[in-house]
Formats: structure tokens, sequence, C-alpha cells
């Protein structure tokens, strides 16, 4: 009888360690509502300030990611505009370690100094926050839809990009975790109520 009874116990202990295992592996990642996990490529750019910036130098920060050009017509400014709001909401909040990264759709036309310029116009602070460029229009193409599944396409003729207008959260080991309207009826609340989340 001890036998059969040491065994149930130590199934039981085998029951109860594979719960608590499967538990912790849960807790791995914050819960975020309606939430993705895509994973994204290292990669090597140039910042407004003429910085080097990968993805290593973002590791252990929540960050806020859109795409853009100095040159656009129509959706770019709303959205960097809505962007500088989010940064004055972060800030205001108190929260920390949380950096914005806009990307330039439009490399060889945005050089730091223009993005320099650009950026100041909106009022962006440039302590945690980078606009790159630095890169080919081949790369932006390809690393915005391999890891943002975005849209982003320079025609053959003219100067305007086509791309997509979503702001995006990317947590502290480089995963996109969600995506959100960028350029109208931005849900600024639901992104700061997931920074939190995340952090």
């Amino acid at each position: 009888m001890n036998f059969v009874g040491d065994m149930m116990k130590m199934r039981l202990a085998a029951i109860c360690l594979l719960a608590a295992v499967l538990l912790l592996s849960a807790c791995g990642k914050k819960d975020i509502k309606n939430g993705v996990d895509w994973p994204i490529q290292d990669f090597t750019a140039t910042t407004q300030a003429n910085k080097p910036l990968g993805l290593k130098d973002l590791k252990g920060k929540v960050w806020i990611s859109d795409f853009v050009f100095t040159s656009c017509a129509d959706v770019c400014p709303p959205m960097t505009s809505n962007m500088a709001k989010l940064q004055k909401m972060v800030k205001d909040e108190g929260l920390k370690n949380v950096e914005f990264v806009s990307f330039s759709v439009d490399p060889t036309v945005d050089s730091p100094d223009v993005l320099t310029k650009y950026a100041k116009s909106f009022g962006a602070d440039f302590n945690n926050w980078n606009f790159l460029t630095g890169y080919s229009q081949d790369f932006i193409e390809k690393f915005a839809t391999k890891n943002f599944k975005t849209l982003v396409k320079k025609p053959q003729e003219g100067n305007q990009v086509i791309h997509q207008t979503f702001i995006y959260l990317v947590d502290q080991d480089g995963h996109i975790r969600k995506n959100y309207s960028g350029f109208k009826d931005v849900p600024f609340e639901e992104i700061i109520s997931d920074i939190k989340t995340l952090q």
C-alpha cells in the first residue's frame, strides 16, 4: 500500500510541477488585448543626429514606431503630430524607458539634416525620439513588409512614397505587440494603457 501511495504522491507532485511551469511560461509575455507577437529582425540605421542606431540599442525599452517621410503631402504631417502628442502624454504620465522611432520611407531624400528640420517643426523631443535613415529604399520596403507587415513602395514616377499609417507598439525584446491607427482616431489612451501593461 505504501508503494502505491508513494507513486500517487510522485504523480501529484509531477502534475503540480508541470502546472507551475506552464503558468510561468504563460506569464512570460504580458497580455495585450488584441495583440500580436511579431519579432523584428536586426537593423542598422542613422539617426537625425547622424549617429548609428540598431535593434540592440532599443533592447530593454518599450518603443513606439511609425513610417513617414518629410516630403509627404498628406498623411505624414498628422501622423507625426499624433506621435508628438503621444510623446508628451508618455512624459506627462511619468513613463520611463519609452522610445519613439520613426523610419523614413524615403531615405535617399531624408538625410539626417532634413529629418532634423522636419522633426523640429513638430516639436519632437530628441531625448527619446529618433528619426531614422541611412539604409536603401529596397531595404526599408522589405524590412517594413517582413517585420511590420505593412506596405512601403516608392513608385518610379513622382516623389510620393506609398505607405500605411499605423503606429506600432514594440516590447523590450524587440517584438511588435500591437498596431493602431496613427492617422485618424488615434487611440491615445489605449496606447498609454498598453505601454503600462508591458512595463
